[in-house]
């Protein structure tokens, strides 16, 4: 490390200093990317120029293309017919991980992960309950599926695409569409076949009831009435002591069979039904308040069946995660009330308002019709956004077999090579538009824009690390220390930083990374830089171990009562089988 020179210096003491804003999540993990790319342009590592590459590089243009054709075939259930290939009707439960395992794979080599298990948990739910089988037995196989699954194709995750720009960025040639293939398929039927086989032993057997929710929710959940012309009629909510309750908080108000949210302003009418969330003793306590009385039985009962409710999946930047709902001030910044909060399969009892939001929490909240689709185009706050009681957009299946031919049409000239997979992606992406199998405003909402961002200023900080001469210098050290094991050592210890590092943060960050360092060791070697390549690539997506290394891991965790060690003790065989499975066909075909 002594030769390194000052721009090294501060390119290694920048990455310190985001790995460490990222394990501590102090901010979004895209404002942390672009708050390190900015120290580097600033202090003179990058120009402007290498900067800011990144921002049009093909594999950041691939990437948000990918997200509009995944969106179309979703939008026009294109899809559908896999329902009949995972569902059977009286499977055991090593089939039933078998069937739903093999088919995501094939998915995901082609599709965005999250849209692919944003689709299938709610099913694979439905029909585990509906056939006496426990969830908690399906959901992590179905997310390890997907992870597996984008390990086989060129454009199967973003992780891929930001290893090929970076060997465009590097002067070298970037991966085509199948070099995966060779090794993420045979990755990928092992850990499938060690989940049908074993694996699925190793998942806790948790049954919930699919309403358990608001069955409990209804423990917590009380109506009182406005006398007419009683002491409260005519005042605002805020006025008539309403707000600050402390043990329970206002939700709405229903009048003359309407749903109004129970605004500050908002004026109280004689008749008016108060629906409160809150401890079960402040049902006396308000109704020691003039003005105040029970509600009708009838009423009551029923009072979850007719509120607009939504799921939502917490994620790991959001602005909630380590605050209270009432810090937040979730009505006014949301739209929305939350109503229960589940985490690890159990429900929060207590003071919602004042109970620290985490990553992984699954809320059930209150809002208005539309509230799923504002906010599932923003994945920084929730990972998935998903109505109790549907109300989507009408799918389009009339467009189905038009959104399959554009998606085959894509894979097979990209795959063929005939045209560049960045041109294929966009004509794809614009052909699901044009033929109206989703509109110019549903291809908007489809962009994950943290994510392009993240992988834009990933790619800048991957080239400081190589212009800096910091990764000479690791990869240097590397060999150093592994020249008497030769090179499969090397990619031992590669591979297994890599890993270590998309645990803790992102798997495209650890891509950006490692990747320099990678060719740095190749190159020292004399040795196929490809073989390094697809190392960091197969190593940077498989997230195993934890719930908060692989979004669609967060996405299943509430889903299905996960806690932290279910991850470990069914992630860890499955990190060490994809290790030697992964190393060995490298070996065999690059070495």
């Amino acid at each position: 490390m002594e030769a390194l020179g000052w721009q090294a210096w501060i390119t290694l003491a920048a990455i310190a200093a985001m790995v460490v804003a990222l394990v501590r999540e102090v901010a979004r993990p895209d404002l942390i990317f672009l708050g390190t790319l900015g120290l580097l342009l600033l202090t003179g590592v990058l120009t402007p120029q290498e900067a800011f590459a990144g921002f049009s590089n093909p594999a950041v243009l691939t990437v948000a293309a990918l997200f509009v054709v995944a969106a179309g075939l979703q939008r026009t259930e294109a899809l559908a017919f896999v329902d009949r290939i995972l569902f059977p009707r009286r499977p055991s439960t090593g089939r039933a991980v078998l069937r739903l395992m093999a088919p995501v794979s094939a998915l995901s080599a082609f599709l965005n992960n999250t849209p692919i298990v944003a689709m299938l948990m709610p099913r694979v739910q439905q029909w585990a309950e509906r056939h006496n089988l426990a969830p908690s037995k399906l959901l992590i196989p179905l997310s390890y599926a997907a992870i597996v699954g984008g390990m086989i194709t060129l454009i199967g995750t973003s992780t891929n695409l930001v290893i090929s720009g970076l060997m465009i960025q590097a002067g070298l040639p970037g991966l085509r569409m199948f070099d995966l293939t060779w090794v993420g398929l045979p990755v990928a039927v092992a850990v499938i076949l060690f989940f049908a086989l074993i694996g699925h032993r190793l998942l806790p057997d948790r049954r919930r009831d699919r309403g358990g929710f608001e069955e409990g929710l209804k423990e917590c959940l009380f109506e009182l009435r406005v006398m007419p012309d009683g002491h409260l009629e005519g005042k605002t909510v805020e006025e008539a002591g309403l707000r600050a309750l402390g043990e329970a908080f206002l939700v709405h108000i229903r009048r003359s069979g309407r749903v109004i949210p129970a605004a500050p302003e908002q004026v109280l009418q004689g008749g008016d039904i108060l629906t409160f969330v809150g401890s079960a003793r402040m049902i006396e306590r308000l109704l020691e308040r003039d003005g105040l009385e029970r509600a009708l039985p009838s009423v009551e009962e029923n009072a979850t069946q007719t509120l607009p409710l939504f799921e939502a999946v917490v994620a790991p930047s959001s602005n909630l995660v380590g605050k209270t709902l009432r810090e937040v001030q979730f009505r006014e910044q949301y739209g929305g009330v939350v109503l229960g909060i589940q985490r690890q399969g159990q429900r929060i009892v207590g003071s919602l308002g004042r109970i620290p939001i985490e990553a992984g929490d699954l809320l059930l909240i209150e809002a208005r019709n539309g509230f799923d689709r504002r906010w599932n185009a923003r994945r920084d706050e929730f990972y998935l956004v998903a109505p109790r009681s549907p109300e989507r957009p009408r799918p389009r299946p009339r467009h189905a077999p038009i959104a399959l031919a554009i998606f085959a049409g894509m894979v097979l000239l990209a795959g063929l090579g005939w045209i560049p997979l960045v041109t294929a992606a966009f004509a794809a992406a614009l052909g699901m538009v044009a033929t109206r199998c989703l509109s110019g405003s549903e291809a908007r909402q489809a962009l994950d824009l943290q994510v392009l961002v993240v992988i834009a200023a990933a790619l800048g900080i991957g080239q400081a690390v190589d212009r800096s001469g910091l990764a000479a210098a690791l990869g240097h050290g590397l060999v150093t220390l592994t020249a008497d094991l030769g090179p499969v050592a090397a990619l031992a210890v590669l591979y297994l930083v890599t890993m270590v590092l998309t645990e803790l943060f992102t798997n495209n960050a650890a891509a950006a990374l490692m990747l320099p360092v990678a060719l740095a060791v190749a190159g020292e070697l004399g040795l196929e830089p490809r073989a390094f390549a697809i190392t960091i690539a197969v190593a940077a997506s498989a997230s195993f171990l934890t719930p908060i290394g692989y979004q669609t891991n967060l996405m299943v965790m509430s889903a299905g009562g996960y806690r932290f060690s279910d991850y470990l003790k069914a992630g860890a065989p499955a990190a060490a089988l994809v290790f030697v499975v992964g190393l060995t066909m490298i070996s065999l075909i690059w070495l």
